[in-house]
């Protein structure tokens, strides 16, 4: 059977944030596995390297690399976005997988500096890389930023509020930037997990009690794995998906179904 060339990223550069580990790593080695060059990003830059050194022995060959950068801080998200111009290309792909929750409990009990630091890694940064990949994206004709929100972005919480009220204008911010720069062949997307077993989440899916009451509202019956976030970056960042941009692409085995 031919081959459509729908999921082909040959000769892509596709630019993470939050990609060592979790939902994150996973996208960034479907991403490499067809085809794109891959730049793997956490705060740390030993665990950047061993992640694209994981990347690449799985794909055979010289896929990804590891580029350390705090998303908190604009000045170090633009050496990111510069270097990764300089040494590989201007990025085709943006994936703003980097998220914090630093507060369990109500919006009565948060303070200032966790709504700061919540509504600034979760929402501003990507504003900012956006910003940053977007130049470069309309001298190239065109590409795909996804940025990873939430079914929290979805329905209120009383212990996981802010965190929600995040995902929720993260939501906003795509399709914002799906609007602004559409003519300029830019897609913008969100990718909305539902409860997934990475380490992010462990509080959550490690309780016996909480885990089995969020699948009782599952019709797949089980917890989300980051494998299963794969397909949809692969997808989202590839031409199969040409034609769909603004949009909240959930991931959750239908516990948010008509979003």
């Amino acid at each position: 059977m031919a081959d459509s060339g729908l999921f082909d990223l040959t000769g892509k550069v596709a630019l993470l944030t939050g990609s060592t580990k979790g939902m994150g790593y996973v996208m960034a080695e479907g991403l490499a596995q067809h085809g794109a060059t891959v730049i793997v990003s956490s705060r740390q830059q030993t665990s950047c390297d061993a992640a694209a050194a994981a990347i690449n022995s799985a794909c055979g060959e010289n896929r990804a690399f590891g580029i350390a950068c705090h998303t908190g801080h604009k000045e170090q998200l633009q050496a990111l976005v510069d270097r990764t111009g300089a040494e590989h290309g201007a990025p085709d792909i943006l994936v703003g997988n980097a998220g914090v929750n630093p507060h369990y409990g109500p919006m009565s009990s948060l303070d200032d500096d966790a709504f700061d630091k919540t509504m600034a890694t979760n929402v501003k940064s990507n504003h900012w890389l956006a910003q940053m990949v977007a130049p470069g994206m309309i001298e190239k004709g065109g590409g795909s930023i996804m940025v990873t929100a939430s079914v929290g972005a979805f329905r209120p919480s009383t212990g996981l509020g802010i965190y929600g009220v995040s995902k929720l204008a993260v939501l906003g911010l795509v399709r914002v930037l799906a609007a602004e720069y559409g003519s300029a062949g830019i897609r913008a997307n969100a990718i909305c997990p539902g409860l997934i077993k990475t380490d992010f989440a462990r509080a959550l899916w490690e309780n016996p009690k909480a885990a089995a009451k969020v699948v009782e509202g599952i019709p797949l019956g089980r917890l989300g794995d980051a494998e299963d976030l794969k397909g949809m970056a692969i997808f989202l960042a590839s031409p199969a998906s040409q034609y769909i941009t603004g949009q909240a692409m959930t991931v959750c085995g239908g516990s948010d179904m008509w979003r």
